[in-house]
């Protein structure tokens, strides 16, 4: 019995090694695997209009800034100052650290360097210029082609810098995520070629799922994959401090009208918009507050409109501010 165990034991091993030597293979090879999507014809426009719409939604309701803004100026981006989006910020993550990019148009270490629609089936279709895929942390995908045109026109104008980001630095379980769980991701539904801005549910609900990203850091998300895991808009969300990520993180509210654990029972439009101007509140909130500043009071009552309509989720948020030492 004893030398019959022993060759079982030993065909286990081998066989597990075996396996993790295949499963290597496997991740490596599909470290760089090319996806297939559209290319959205977006047009670069000059016209003074689309300049000012692009400068708005890349420096209010979009907060590219908030990601994308010289790390350095954390005070100018809390003020929601125009400043440079040379990225570099680093998302430490449990599949890694994610670098964001250079999105100046600089032709060597920026987006200077890629066409127009490469930039936009990036945004749309989670597929980056190259093929790989782009892990899900944007809300691009259903923006309007008339918005996505006023963003890029307005970027080619802006100066741009040189200022090389790191690659992302995936770790083990980073390599077996991106080989096996992440997938590009799409528009829901029929993507508009325009939107009338103004002040109802149904530009509301534009604002907070294609642009501003309500939905996006509201409902709790896998941070492995970028994938949704809770209800809409229901809070639950943690999301480490921008400026001390070891030790503080934030858990995002239930922003749903449910009457009892909905952050906002009993606010007024008044009340919403009084709360986007006065800034951030808590010091290691990752809400883009500096750029939401900069939205008007129409879309700001756009938006409060549309979650006044969305369902109620009955999700109680203990505590909105964790001091991860002592959690």
């Amino acid at each position: 019995p004893y030398v019959a165990l022993k060759k079982v034991f030993k065909w286990l091993i081998i066989s597990f090694l075996i396996f993790i030597v295949v499963l290597a293979v496997v991740v490596a090879s599909k470290q760089n695997t090319k996806y297939d999507a559209p290319y959205p014809k977006i047009a670069i426009s000059t016209d003074s209009a689309v300049l000012a719409r692009g400068e708005y939604l890349v420096y209010g309701p979009g907060h590219c800034a908030d990601c994308h803004g010289k790390v350095d100026m954390i005070d100018a981006k809390e003020r929601g100052d125009i400043v440079p989006l040379e990225g570099g910020f680093t998302f430490i993550l449990p599949v890694g650290k994610v670098h964001t990019p250079n999105i100046t148009p600089d032709v060597e270490t920026g987006i200077g360097k890629y066409k127009t629609e490469e930039l936009a089936r990036a945004l749309r279709y989670g597929v980056k210029p190259n093929g790989s895929v782009l892990i899900d942390f944007m809300p691009f995908h259903n923006t309007s082609d008339e918005d996505l045109s006023a963003i890029f026109s307005y970027l080619k104008t802006m100066q741009p810098v040189k200022h090389k980001v790191p690659e992302h630095e995936w770790n083990m379980l980073g390599y077996i995520v991106k080989a096996f769980a992440i997938k590009p991701v799409g528009p829901d539904g029929e993507v508009v070629k325009s939107i009338q801005p103004d002040t109802t549910i149904a530009y509301g609900k534009y604002l907070a799922n294609s642009v501003a990203n309500c939905r996006g850091c509201h409902t709790n998300r896998d941070l492995k994959t970028g994938a949704f895991i809770g209800p809409d808009f229901a809070g639950g969300f943690q999301m480490e401090s921008p400026l001390d990520p070891a030790n503080y993180a934030c858990v995002t509210p239930n922003i749903t009208p449910d009457p009892e654990t909905g952050r906002m029972i009993g606010w007024t439009e008044e009340t919403f918009i009084t709360r986007f101007r006065s800034g951030k509140a808590i010091k290691h909130s990752a809400m883009p507050w500096g750029p939401f500043k900069r939205m008007s009071d129409n879309d700001l009552k756009a938006i409060f409109r549309y979650l006044q309509t969305i369902k109620p989720v009955k999700n109680k948020i203990d505590k909105t501010f964790i001091e991860l030492k002592n959690a």
